[in-house]
């Protein structure tokens, strides 16, 4: 089987297909940037994946069941959706969420292409800063009063568990997804982040975070583990003169905001309701 993934390890679903295959030991490539029938077709929408170069796939949840993931019934996806509320936050801070972008390495092999995709990944991160101001200026949608309570149905569900994981002996659909809004969070931190480290209610979830960070110790794309035990090494990060790319493109962004605005919503308005 050849797998290629386009998508940043920032995005919670991006992280949850890379972690699906980390589990079943499926080989993949990564793809920094989004390839052109992907970009045509939805934007810079991620994840986004091709499997022995057949048409490329969206649907997280679709994706990780031809990697042999059980189902998810919608309930629970939503109960999944809920636990990713904080991530409204990350643009709070444009210096934190920018930086946290231009970190992120890119896996190409080819030096110059390396380099020049952080031209063109500067526009991404500038995409999802506009993109996740939009919804929080123009939807509105309201913040828990506790975060806590968007994981207090899987702080159960790890207690009510036979095994170290949320579907028992090894992980499951649930795992994946619910480790990729953790890894989400924990790139940028934000709120939800300092909840699932301190609040008390939450014990049996972060012991459930432990056992997933064994699990996946060698995994390079692994944020959590700064912040929770066992310590583990931060993913490695863009080096000073790929960060310095970044930035120029996204001062390139700024500079050319009007036509830059347009083509941010026109690429909006690509993405599936």
């Amino acid at each position: 089987m050849r797998v290629t993934v386009y998508g940043a390890d920032h995005s919670p679903w991006v992280q949850a297909v890379l972690l699906g295959l980390r589990e079943k030991g499926i080989e993949y490539k990564e793809q920094f940037l989004p390839p052109l029938a992907v970009f045509r077709k939805w934007g810079v929408l991620m994840p986004a994946v091709s499997i022995d170069g057949k048409p490329w796939q969206i649907d997280s949840i679709k994706i990780l069941e031809n990697f042999d993931f059980d189902p998810i019934s919608d309930q629970e996806l939503r109960l999944v959706q809920n636990a990713w509320q904080s991530v409204l936050q990350r643009p709070r801070n444009p210096f934190r969420f920018f930086a946290g972008f231009a970190r992120i390495q890119n896996p190409e092999p080819h030096n110059f292409k390396r380099y020049a995709g952080y031209l063109g990944f500067s526009f991404i991160c500038f995409y999802m800063f506009v993109l996740i101001n939009f919804i929080k200026i123009v939807i509105r949608p309201k913040s828990p009063d506790d975060f806590a309570d968007q994981f207090l149905y899987w702080e159960q569900a790890a207690a009510d568990s036979n095994g170290p994981f949320l579907d028992g002996a090894s992980p499951g659909t649930r795992d994946i997804l619910l480790f990729g809004i953790v890894q989400c969070h924990a790139s940028i931190p934000v709120a939800a982040l300092h909840t699932l480290r301190d609040d008390a209610r939450l014990d049996g979830l972060r012991q459930w975070i432990g056992n997933m960070q064994v699990r996946f110790k060698d995994y390079p794309h692994l944020y959590s583990g700064a912040y929770f035990e066992p310590v583990l090494s931060r993913p490695e990060t863009a080096n000073l003169v790929q960060r310095l790319i970044f930035y120029i493109g996204l001062s390139t962004m700024f500079a050319l905001l009007p036509l830059t605005l347009v083509l941010v919503f026109v690429l909006m308005k690509q993405v599936p309701r």
